[in-house]
């Protein structure tokens, strides 16, 4: 099988990571896999992969004429089967550039909804059996459940990582209970939970010893940097510390006693067995436990709450439930590792991807120019009208970054 994978961004985030890490271990199974995309940090990732790249143009209006020529380029020149688009720009494109090749497209969406305008005869994988469902329920036939994969080999509790280094960079007290978040700094489901963290763990440094590193960069890194410094200054201490993007996140995970995140974050700390506060909109705050785990498992790591009035005292209180309580941090935290390792192997994921691709390819040959006129039809028609919607957006300054991750297919908290 020869895959082209192209990730959405190659800035540091959850789905591209993702699509980087599934493709080296697909890799690993015999095939042959290139990476393609704008070049960004990530690039260096997929150079330590062993995993080939391919620069693609600048992405503009999306999709980008000139990245479906470069990709249809390669796709031509290397005999591609598969072109694999993470989240709907890119799957549009590598819609576009395998019309009228031999080379299939699928899709994955690991945002919290799925573009209605990805056409109905691309493959289509995402990440909660609750996404699925809502797929299904619409109309969709082919849509398989992939959740969100760790790569136990590196981020586990066993691998052996420079943590004094990292913490005498950054100003880290070893001997302080550490809540870590990893997270892109930006404005849809992020930054609300972020500058909640950065209120709660102040309110709680008054009286404990405690602190909050906050990893990531992005449009808000602003804004967490002011309100951190806002609370360092009042307690007269650093509490809270924001690192900035990091190449390696690995050792912050490692050095947390409580993880803050949702999605694919959430899952990285929880592989290196620390107890888990899942962070959502709206307010939404919730510990993982034996009692919470299924709502996950259906729902994905993420929710949304009743609303951000009282977040700040909601999360502090569960940080000083687990603060106080270092055995029930010793059972959660060993609650998340045999969670991540019995159901979220990267291994198993790149299995299923490669049946994935097999499907696609075999679907590709069987269907009819007929059918999948009708699918791009009815896509194009549904494209139009977002596009329209998002200018009208744009006018009136209400237009989201990340629109689909700013729609989220799951039900209010009660």
């Amino acid at each position: 099988m020869r895959a082209i994978v192209y990730p959405h961004d190659l800035a540091t985030g959850g789905s591209q990571l993702i699509a980087i890490d599934c493709a080296a271990e697909v890799a690993r199974l015999g095939h042959e896999v290139v990476v393609v995309g704008h070049p960004g940090p990530l690039v260096d990732r997929i150079d330590r992969l062993g995993l080939e790249f391919v620069a693609l143009p600048r992405p503009r209006l999306r999709p980008t004429p000139s990245i479906v020529s470069a990709l249809r380029g390669e796709v031509r020149r290397r005999g591609i089967d598969v072109v694999h688009g993470y989240e709907w720009p890119p799957t549009l494109e590598a819609v576009l550039a395998t019309s009228g090749t031999r080379a299939a497209a699928c899709s994955t969406v690991l945002s919290m909804s799925v573009a209605p305008f990805i056409p109905t005869h691309v493959p289509l994988t995402v990440g909660t059996e609750q996404i699925r469902d809502a797929e299904l329920a619409r109309g969709r036939r082919d849509v398989e459940l992939v959740e969100p994969p760790v790569d136990t080999r590196l981020d586990s509790p066993d691998v052996d990582l420079p943590l004094d280094r990292f913490a005498d960079s950054w100003g880290i007290d070893r001997r302080a209970l550490t809540v870590v978040t990893v997270s892109r700094l930006v404005a849809e489901m992020k930054l609300e939970g972020i500058l909640t963290a950065v209120d709660a763990v102040g309110r709680l440094a008054r009286d404990r010893d405690v602190q909050l590193v906050v990893a990531g960069g992005g449009e808000a890194a602003g804004r967490v940097a002011e309100r951190a410094a806002a609370v360092n200054d009042a307690l007269g201490r650093r509490a809270v510390v924001v690192t900035g993007e990091l190449a390696d996140p690995r050792p912050a995970y490692a050095l947390a006693d409580v993880v803050l995140g949702m999605g694919s974050s959430a899952l990285r700390g929880m592989a290196f067995g620390t107890p888990l506060v899942v962070q959502g909109v709206e307010g939404y705050w919730e510990l993982l436990t034996e009692e919470s785990l299924p709502t996950f498992l259906r729902q994905g790591w993420f929710g949304t709450g009743p609303g951000p009035d009282d977040a700040v005292d909601r999360l502090a209180d569960i940080l000083a439930g687990l603060a106080d309580d270092e055995a029930l941090r010793r059972r959660l935290g060993a609650l998340s590792l045999r969670t991540v390792r019995d159901r979220f192997s990267l291994a198993a994921a790149a299995r299923r991807l490669v049946v994935l691709y097999e499907r696609a390819v075999e679907a590709g040959a069987r269907r009819s120019a007929g059918g999948t006129a009708r699918s791009a039809g009815g896509a194009a028609g549904r494209f139009l009208l977002h596009q329209l919607r998002t200018g009208a957006e744009r006018v009136t300054g209400r237009a989201a970054t990340e629109d689909f991750n700013s729609r989220p297919t799951l039900g209010r908290a009660r």
